[in-house]
């Protein structure tokens, strides 16, 4: 099988996982009141909070493993078809007597430790190709932004036949994700070490990671903080329907996803230093913007800057972790980075989530931003000293 192959098939079980996902977050709110919630905003919280719990410790352990057996296909493979599975039990959950909602949240935390098998080990895949790290990363960035783009606006409208329709559908889309990588030959090498330990101790050894981590977690923080406190912003101070919602989320997500591969390939030519430290400085004044703005319009308008800032930045930090890992630990690195992003997903989640509660959404828009910009302040100077290898990118 060819790399142009390989690629675009991995860049498609990208595209699934993330689109199974995303499904959900249009109408979040009455998703959580059929699966028997009480307060919206807190039981909407912890359902997403415990799908990314999950993500962040296992993300490092399906790493991990992949390294130690060299084997990343048939993790991908169970790892969808046990998501799909438990997609499927959450959907028909609302129809067994007695479950509690507590149930619905241990279910939904296994569901997200089997699906970030799927996530981050197909982008390790990715990782593993050769014909340009910035390439590779690329192609995984406008799969997870082509995913949250249609899933945004496709979930709304799956609303409108049912609150449980997303479920199914999510379901549906994660046996596709396991055929599709069924198809993909291996090409891992066995890592050294083997044991699981090797996730929590590659930071350790490899300290530079921790700048790709930083703003992985600050860039996932952002889609965290809109998946949640967005959606009920948007449906409440502009009284939207879940349809016109995933329309509004869509408007980060589009350019987020048109932009990923023409910047990846960028930051191959210019460096990764550039595209990073221009998106930091930006992102979280853009954040801020959107809880300012007064109209619907102009909120839209400032859901697209920060996707066209989000894109500049994102493919630019992945392809810094494949410059920094070595190769035989390449699952492990990733894993670390996509469980910094979780991590940084499920703060966006709980903290923007109790700041909304408790002070309001424009207090949460600016926590969020500036938060942000705390956090990309404190890991520039590091990337700016951080010397990077250069690549020479061969054709195809």
């Amino acid at each position: 099988m060819s790399e142009r192959r390989e690629r675009t098939i991995l860049a498609a079980v990208v595209f699934a996982v993330l689109l199974s996902q995303v499904l959900l977050y249009p109408g979040i709110d009455t998703l959580v009141r059929a699966l028997g919630a009480g307060f919206i905003l807190d039981a909407s919280m912890w359902f997403l909070a415990a799908e990314f719990a999950a993500f962040v410790a296992f993300a490092g352990v399906w790493g991990a493993v992949s390294d130690a057996t060299g084997r990343r296909v048939p993790l991908v493979v169970g790892g969808a078809l046990t998501g799909s599975a438990l997609y499927a039990v959450l959907a028909v959950a609302p129809g067994v007597t007695g479950i509690s909602f507590g149930t619905v949240l241990l279910i939904r935390a296994l569901q997200g430790a089997a699906t970030i098998a799927a996530f981050s080990l197909s982008m390790t895949m990715l990782m593993d190709l050769p014909g340009g790290h910035g390439k590779n990363m690329g192609a995984a960035g406008i799969a997870i932004g082509g995913g949250t783009a249609l899933g945004a606006p496709l979930g709304g409208q799956l609303y409108g036949f049912g609150p449980l329709v997303p479920l199914y559908a999510a379901s549906a889309l994660l046996v596709v994700v396991a055929l599709l990588a069924a198809l993909v030959p291996e090409r891992t090498t066995v890592g050294d070490g083997g044991r699981l330990r090797r996730a929590a101790a590659r930071l350790g050894e490899t300290p530079e990671l921790s700048i790709p981590y930083a703003f992985g977690f600050v860039d996932r923080l952002t889609a965290g903080f809109f998946a949640l406190v967005g959606t009920l912003y948007f449906r409440t101070q502009f009284e939207l329907s879940p349809g016109e919602t995933g329309l509004v989320l869509a408007l980060f997500f589009a350019p987020f996803a048109l932009l990923q591969y023409p910047f990846g390939v960028l930051s191959d030519r210019v460096g990764r230093t550039g595209p990073i430290v221009a998106g930091s400085s930006l992102y979280g004044l853009a954040v801020v913007g959107v809880g300012l703005a007064p109209s619907i319009e102009l909120a839209g308008a400032g859901m697209v800057l920060v996707g066209v800032i989000g894109a500049l930045m994102a493919p630019a930090t992945m392809a810094l972790v494949t410059d920094i890992a070595g190769e035989r630990e390449r699952g492990t690195a990733m894993a670390g980075f996509n469980a910094a992003g979780s991590l940084g997903f499920l703060a966006g989640i709980l903290v923007g989530g109790f700041v909304a509660g408790e002070y309001g959404y424009f207090a949460a828009f600016l926590v969020a931003g500036g938060g942000e910009l705390a956090l990309a302040l404190v890991a520039l100077p590091r990337l700016l000293r951080l010397e990077l290898p250069t690549e020479t990118q061969p054709t195809e």
